[in-house]
């Protein structure tokens, strides 16, 4: 049963990226996304290491929005050469830069994914409005990933109109996860992945450990309860999304 991890932070786990993919049998290939200027040099030099099993993508995090002046030139020279445009995305949770600095870096990294014809992968948190407006004006809801997706059936609903593809981790898992899971029940198996986020939000029953790659196999078994699927039908299809969605 091979699967695909369409996230999974390596260069920032502090753990040997060689022991991880060494646990991680089956998983055939992994997404790892940038959050910054130095990550996302880490998660390039990591695709050349491992060859076709590691994509390497570029972007800074909303987090880090308001670096974008500083650290902006440093992605778009990576563009061309990366597998996807992010981690980007709004973050009015913790509003940890400034919200319209935010907006205009998402808008910055959604330029690069149109000039590089490139997916764009997205975080979003309290701040599904703002996002839906943003993808919905710039019209690049067919290249948008939904990093970890923890929308119900209203938001859901909305974005599958946009032509999203949808991401989910851990918390489809979660015991907390009732609202992720309804809307799940939304969406057609050809528009879902699956990821782990590694290091973070480590799926039952591993839940409070380190993620890991080798564990995606628990979110896809989640999903494939909300679907009613076998688990390893809902391994070949988020693995032929992926292939799709990042041009494998």
């Amino acid at each position: 049963m091979g699967w695909v991890d369409t996230h999974c932070h390596l260069q920032l786990d502090g753990r040997p990226p060689e022991e991880l993919l060494s646990r991680a049998e089956n998983v055939d290939w992994l997404v790892v996304p940038g959050v910054d200027a130095e990550s996302s040099n880490a998660s390039v030099a990591l695709a050349e290491r491992f060859g076709g099993r590691v994509l390497a993508t570029a972007g800074l995090h909303p987090h880090e929005a308001d670096r974008w002046d500083e650290q902006g030139s440093v992605i778009e020279q990576l563009a061309p050469h990366v597998s996807a445009i992010g981690e980007t995305g709004l973050d009015f949770y913790r509003d940890l830069s400034p919200r319209a600095r935010q907006e205009e870096t998402l808008f910055a990294h959604i330029e690069l994914a149109v000039a590089n014809d490139k997916p764009l992968i997205v975080h979003c948190r309290d701040a599904f409005a703002e996002l839906h407006r943003m993808v919905e004006d710039t019209g690049v809801g067919g290249r948008t990933i939904l990093h970890c997706w923890t929308g119900g059936t209203r938001w859901t609903k909305r974005f599958l109109e946009l032509g999203v593809v949808f991401s989910y981790a851990g918390p489809i898992a979660f015991d907390t996860g009732d609202t992720i899971r309804l809307g799940a029940e939304l969406v057609p198996p050809d528009r879902a992945l699956v990821e782990t986020d590694t290091p973070y939000l480590a799926p039952p029953p591993h839940r409070g450990e380190r993620n890991e790659p080798a564990w995606v196999e628990h979110v896809g078994s989640a999903l494939g309860r909300v679907w009613g699927m076998e688990t390893s039908e809902v391994a070949r299809v988020t693995s032929a999304n992926a292939a799709r969605v990042f041009g494998r």
